[in-house]
């Protein structure tokens, strides 16, 4: 059957939907670009025309795994409720426990960009989005007097990577640790982190 004739951006959305699903098989350094063409029965060469180089692709796949997150991100911290409530919505969605990220395409990427400056990069500005959105919401919350926290953007940074950190932990090694244990922590952390006690946090989920 004749393939249907595609936009650019519709090729283009289709190289990296197949690019994505390669990285999560065979790793960001085994993936090549005839494995991205061969998934899709197309050349290497209409790969090539469309990002000119693996780094490229690898980057531009990334980038694209990562806005969909992104995008319910700002929708969950966007809700007309309380800063808390969305504040407690993001962490326990961005945890390892939720369904934000394939947190193996995250984590073969932070280690390809030791000696990848482009995706480097790309992961750098995308995790600085995170951080700064959940910064804006605890900055918020602050100062309508919802909790105590005084150093938003420090907050947001030390969540992050305790989140991040779990992540490997239970990408790496999953199973050791329960659900029910790692949403504990998670509010543990949170509460820590806006200085109130748990049970106020908690308090939010009724």
């Amino acid at each position: 059957m004749a393939r249907v004739r595609l936009s650019v951006a519709e090729r283009r959305e289709e190289l990296l939907g197949a690019a994505v699903q390669q990285i999560e098989e065979r790793g960001v350094a085994a993936v090549r670009i005839a494995d991205v063409a061969a998934a899709l029965g197309v050349s290497s060469a209409l790969v090539l025309y469309h990002f000119s180089t693996k780094e490229k692709l690898v980057a531009a796949a990334f980038t694209h795994a990562a806005d969909a997150d992104l995008a319910h991100l700002h929708k969950l911290l966007s809700r007309r409720t309380s800063a808390l409530r969305r504040l407690r919505a993001a962490v326990r969605w961005y945890a390892p426990t939720g369904q934000a990220k394939g947190w193996r395409l995250w984590i073969d990427a932070w280690a390809a960009s030791l000696r990848e400056p482009a995706l480097r990069e790309v992961s750098r500005a995308l995790d600085q989005q995170w951080k700064s959105a959940l910064t804006g919401v605890i900055a918020e919350g602050a100062a309508a007097g919802e909790f105590p926290c005084e150093d938003p953007a420090a907050a947001a940074w030390r969540l992050t990577a305790f989140l991040d950190g779990l992540a490997v932990q239970m990408t790496s090694y999953a199973g050791s640790l329960s659900r029910a244990a790692m949403l504990q922590w998670t509010d543990e952390a949170l509460a820590r982190e806006l200085g109130i006690d748990q049970a106020a946090l908690t308090s939010t989920a009724r």
